[in-house]
């Protein structure tokens, strides 16, 4: 089973554009991790300064282990999270399908 990671950016004013190039170098160093399976970053369309980032691993542990990375450390908290006037960040895991 998958595990799930949506974190909720809201830039600093006029920080957008340095904390997307940012996050373009976290996606692709975060692509040749083992066990994840997708890193896409998303830009809100009404407020530019609004960024969802959608991550997918094979294992929660496998997230647990992205975020020891030297890449998550210097890139994301070193770097991006001073840029940030909010972050939110939601695990989740699949829901078992239900049937009728």
């Amino acid at each position: 089973m998958s595990f799930t990671v949506i974190a909720r950016y809201r830039c600093l004013p006029g920080r957008q554009d340095t904390v997307l190039s940012l996050l373009d170098q976290m996606g692709a160093a975060s692509r040749a991790e083992p066990g994840c399976l997708g890193y896409r970053v998303h830009q809100g369309t009404e407020d530019p300064r609004a960024l969802a980032l959608y991550e997918e691993y094979a294992a929660e542990a496998d997230f647990a282990a992205h975020c020891r990375t030297a890449h998550f450390q210097d890139i994301v908290l070193a770097q991006v999270v001073p840029l940030l006037e909010s972050r939110d960040v939601l695990r989740c895991a699949p829901r078992a399908e239900v049937t009728a």
